[in-house]
C-alpha cells in the first residue's frame, strides 16, 4: 500500500516549508519513523520522518524549494507497485484529503498553552500533525495499460536523461535555478538537470558556473557591448524565517497603537556585583544581559498588567512570566523563551539563556522552545547601540529594548563623577498598557537594577 509523503506542519505557525536536504534517494528502502528529509520551517530546521514503510519511489520536491503545508512531496510504495495515478495527480497544490487547519487556530492553541505551562514537545507535534493531512496510505492504483516502451524501475540501468524540455521547448528548471542562471550568464539549454525527471535545479547551475563559461556564454561575453563586470544586482529568495518576520512585524507596527517610554539606569552597583560574583568562580559568572533578564522577569511578576496578551475581544493576564529573549541569527531574528523566568536564580537564567542562544544560532530549537512568551527583551548593547525602539511581538503588549553600558558624567551630591549608565526603551501597546502603568513598571525595574542584591536569593 502506497504512502503519500506530504509537507507537514512542523511548527505551530508554519504555513510552508523549504526542503533543505533529502536524506533518502529514490530507490532507497524506508522504515516507519526514519528521517526522510530536513525541512526549514518558519523558525528552525526540522526533520521530516516517514509515516510508512517501503521504497522511496518518487521525490516530487527538489532541494532548496518550498511547498505549502499539505502538498504531496514524495511517494513511498512497494518496488513493483503502480504509483502513476499518485504522481500524475501531484499538481503542486496541497493535499485535499482533510482540510488544513487555519494558521490562526494553531496560533490560538499556542497562546492558550502559554498561560498554563511550557508547551510539551508531544503536544506541539500533535498540533502540527493535526493541521496537516498525515502521510496517507492509499490502496494500490488500478493497473493501467502497459506503455509501448517499458520504463526502468528505481535503480535500474538507463541512459542518462537528456536536458528535458516542455511547454513548447522550454527547459524544465526551478525558479531559483532560472534566476541563478540569468545572474551568472549560464545557458540552461546546455545544462544537464539532476532533479526529478531531469529538472534543472540549484546545484546544476552552480556546477555549470564552477566549470567555466560554455561556448554560448563565452560568445555572449565577447560580443559587442558586453559587460564583463558583476551584475548590477542579485535577487535572493526569502527564507522561511524571513517570510515569517515580515508577516509578523507587518501585523505589529501598523495595527498596534504603540508608544515608547525611555529611562536611564545607574549600573554601577550591577557592575560591582558582577565582578564580585565572577571572583567566586566560573559557576557564578553572569552577563549584564542575564541581570537585566532577571530584573525584567521580577518586575513583570509585580506588574501582571504588563505581562499580558491582546486577543482582540479580550485581554489575557498571565500569572507566570515566560520571557522571550531576542536572538540575532544569520537569517533574521528568533525569540527563544525562558519559562517561569521570575522563579529562576540568576545563575539558572545565565546557563539557560546561553544554551538557548547557541541552539537558536544552530537552528536547532524545538517549537516548544520559541513559543509561549508573555513579554520580550531585545538587547543591542553589545553592538554599541545607545538606544533604540523594538517592535512588539503580537499578541504580547510590550517589549523592552536595552542599549549599551556607557561611562557618563553625572552629578551626585553636587559633585561631577563618572558612572556606568544604561538606557532602556519600553514599547507599549496602548490598548492595554497606559502611560502611567508603563512608567510604574519602569520604576520597579529601575529599583531592582540599581539595587541588584534584591535579585539574589
Amino acid at each position: 500500500m502506497a504512502t503519500k509523503v506530504v509537507m507537514e506542519a512542523l511548527s505551530p505557525t508554519m504555513e510552508e516549508g523549504r526542503l533543505v536536504k533529502w536524506l533518502k534517494n529514490e530507490g532507497d528502502q524506508v522504515k516507519n519513523g526514519e528521517t526522510l528529509a530536513e525541512v526549514e520551517t518558519d523558525k528552525a530546521i526540522m526533520e521530516l520522518v516517514a509515516r510508512g514503510e517501503g521504497v522511496l519511489r518518487k521525490r516530487l520536491l527538489p532541494e532548496n524549494e518550498a511547498a505549502p503545508v499539505g502538498q504531496l512531496i514524495a511517494v513511498i510504495a512497494g518496488p513493483d507497485e503502480n504509483i502513476d495515478a499518485l504522481v500524475g495527480g501531484a499538481g503542486g497544490s496541497p493535499a485535499t484529503s482533510s482540510p488544513a487547519a487555519a494558521p490562526a487556530d494553531v496560533v490560538a492553541k499556542a497562546n492558550e498553552t502559554a498561560g498554563a505551562s511550557p508547551v510539551p514537545r508531544t503536544q506541539v507535534e500533535a498540533q502540527g500533525e493535526a493541521s496537516t493531512p498525515p502521510q496517507e496510505k492509499v490502496a494500490d492504483a488500478a493497473p493501467t495499460s502497459a506503455p509501448a516502451t517499458a520504463r526502468p524501475g528505481p535503480g535500474a540501468g538507463a541512459t542518462p536523461p537528456q536536458p528535458p524540455s516542455g511547454n513548447g521547448g522550454r527547459t524544465r528548471s526551478s525558479p531559483l535555478a532560472r534566476r541563478m542562471a540569468s545572474d551568472s550568464g549560464v545557458d540552461l539549454q546546455a545544462v544537464q538537470g539532476s532533479g526529478p525527471g531531469g529538472r534543472i535545479i540549484k546545484r546544476d547551475v552552480e556546477a555549470a558556473v564552477a566549470s567555466g563559461p560554455g561556448p554560448a556564454t563565452a560568445a555572449a561575453a565577447s560580443g559587442p557591448g558586453s559587460r564583463l563586470s558583476l551584475p548590477d544586482s542579485r535577487d535572493v529568495p526569502l527564507t522561511q524565517i524571513r517570510k515569517t518576520i515580515a508577516r509578523r512585524l507587518s501585523e505589529s507596527i501598523g495595527p498596534i497603537p504603540t508608544f515608547y517610554l525611555t529611562a536611564e539606569f545607574d549600573m554601577e552597583r550591577v557592575a560591582e556585583m558582577r565582578t564580585a560574583m565572577a571572583a567566586m568562580g566560573d559557576e557564578y559568572k553572569v552577563s549584564f544581559n542575564d541581570i537585566v533578564l532577571k530584573a525584567t522577569a521580577t518586575a513583570l511578576a509585580q506588574h501582571p498588567e504588563v505581562n499580558a496578551h491582546w486577543l482582540g475581544d479580550k485581554i489575557r493576564y498571565f500569572n507566570r512570566v515566560h520571557l522571550g529573549m531576542a536572538v540575532a541569527i544569520d537569517e533574521g531574528l528568533i525569540t527563544p523563551v525562558l519559562f517561569d523566568a521570575d522563579r529562576k536564580r540568576m545563575s539558572e537564567i545565565s546557563r539557560e539563556s546561553r544554551e538557548l542562544a547557541k541552539r537558536a544560532r544552530e537552528r536547532k530549537l524545538k517549537p516548544e522552545e520559541y513559543t509561549g512568551s508573555t513579554f520580550s527583551v531585545s538587547n543591542l548593547g553589545m553592538f554599541g547601540i545607545d538606544q533604540f525602539t523594538a517592535i512588539i511581538n503580537p499578541p504580547e503588549v510590550g517589549i523592552l529594548a536595552v542599549g549599551a553600558l556607557e561611562d557618563k558624567p553625572v552629578v551626585i551630591d553636587g559633585a561631577l563623577v563618572a558612572r556606568k549608565r544604561m538606557r532602556v526603551t519600553m514599547s507599549c501597546d496602548h490598548r492595554v498598557v497606559d502611560g502611567a502603568l508603563g512608567a510604574r513598571f519602569l520604576q520597579t525595574l529601575r529599583r531592582l537594577i540599581e539595587n541588584p542584591l534584591m535579585l539574589v536569593y
